[in-house]
């Protein structure tokens, strides 16, 4: 039974029963990421979820992770570039000793000095790391090309020299403009008690107050198309294609799935069977769709030789252009339409994506989609509607391109621009 409660403060309580578990999965989402800083911020929200498990004014950093280890409890957090998420996944008899520990670290943590400087450290490691990962990088600096000076290029675990003068003032300061009530959603979803539930948080949360108000809205980001060149000395060429997408709450967002679904979203898409099991040039090549709340993206990544780059390059541009000249069919439709109903229909038996997708769309959308309407939406896809939304993700005149690894002697604009005119 799905049901949402507003708290006398502003924050808001999305609930979802589930009579026929012992699980419960419960979330703080707060409305803020990376894209809410400002340059001289950025890494701050990132570095604020660290700091959450770092002690409050009554636990030390040992006692969460011993209190939740006691119960066999998970907790973890997470930051995106529109939101961070703190959550638990106890037993049902254990959702109040989460709620009780959670909710410490999202209003009483200390940001300790000795342990700001500790977790500098840390963060520093994790920079490094995510550099020696090109596979990953290469997303994020398609997305600061495209976005250019916009916050919503900016990466979310943020640059050393930045995060290194984060201090205690710095961190509180920041807090007492994003984290806020009306900035703040709460999601419970498994077997528990919604009365009892929305009592203890009251209780929890009632006091929560905080004005939330940042002066400087960020601004509305542009796609600028472009193309940037980053060489590692590894084994791979790493590349990434990007394209126009579409926003959070698009009613297209279901012919995008689909049509993603098709073209590059898993083993059996076009892409995949062109480039790795036709010709063998790549291990792993997909595409898929980042919404955000007021633009996306859309974006078909793949890793190989660096020998082989024209080779590849033209592939990608053959099975996009050959989504046009072989027609999708109607039973190639139904089939892809089967398979997304299964896999969310599946997903909803899992305490936790159910939380997450509740989590984002109160959040983000202020609105929950029932598991009836969404059925329904996949149902309403058609061939029509499906090549509408192609046609519009697959502009040659606003495609971006990002390469990370190896570059070799090729001339990537060049390549580029013969892909395009051939199709």
């Amino acid at each position: 039974m799905f049901k949402v409660v507003t708290l006398t403060n502003g924050i808001k309580i999305a609930m979802d029963e589930m009579d026929s578990i012992r699980s419960v999965s419960f979330g703080i989402w707060v409305k803020n990421g990376s894209r809410n800083e400002m340059p001289s911020e950025n890494g701050i929200s990132h570095f604020i979820e660290h700091m959450m498990f770092k002690g409050t004014d009554k636990r030390a950093a040992k006692d969460i992770a011993d209190e939740m280890d006691a119960v066999g409890g998970q907790v973890n957090a997470y930051t995106t570039k529109e939101y961070t998420c703190y959550y638990t996944r106890t037993l049902d008899s254990h959702l109040y000793i989460a709620l009780d520990v959670l909710s410490d670290m999202y209003l009483h943590s200390a940001f300790d000095e000795a342990e700001i400087k500790k977790e500098l450290n840390v963060i520093t490691e994790e920079i490094d790391m995510y550099e020696d990962t090109p596979e990953e990088t290469v997303h994020d600096l398609l997305q600061t090309r495209i976005w250019a000076d916009n916050p919503l290029g900016f990466s979310v675990i943020g640059r050393k020299d930045t995060i290194v003068n984060f201090r205690r003032d710095t961190f509180k300061s920041y807090l007492d403009r994003h984290y806020s009530p009306e900035n703040t959603v709460i999601t419970l979803v498994g077997h528990f008690s919604p009365d009892e539930a929305v009592k203890r948080i009251e209780e929890a949360f009632g006091g929560f107050g905080g004005s939330g108000k940042d002066e400087t809205p960020a601004p509305k980001p542009v796609y600028m198309p472009g193309i940037s060149l980053k060489p590692k000395d590894i084994e791979q060429t790493h590349l990434c294609l990007g394209f126009p997408g579409i926003a959070l709450g698009d009613n297209r967002a279901y012919d995008l799935t689909a049509m993603n679904t098709m073209f590059g979203g898993g083993m059996s898409s076009r892409l995949f069977q062109t480039i790795r099991e036709e010709n063998g040039l790549a291990y792993s090549v997909y595409s898929y769709m980042t919404p955000y709340i007021d633009t996306g993206l859309f974006t078909v990544y793949t890793g190989f030789n660096v020998s082989q780059a024209e080779d590849v390059i033209q592939l990608m541009f053959d099975v996009i252009n050959g989504f046009f000249t072989n027609k999708v069919t109607r039973e190639q439709l139904d089939k892809t339409r089967e398979q997304l109903k299964s896999n969310f229909l599946l997903s909803l038996e899992s305490t936790s994506s159910r939380m997450s997708s509740l989590g984002r769309s109160q959040l983000l959308l202020n609105r929950t989609l029932s598991d009836e309407e969404i059925v329904a939406k996949l149902d309403a896809v058609t061939l029509d509607s499906l090549y509408d939304i192609a046609k519009l993700v697959f502009d040659m005149d606003n495609v971006s391109m990002c390469v990370v690894g190896r570059l070799g002697d090729w001339d990537y604009e060049a390549l580029l621009n013969s892909a395009k005119q051939r199709g």
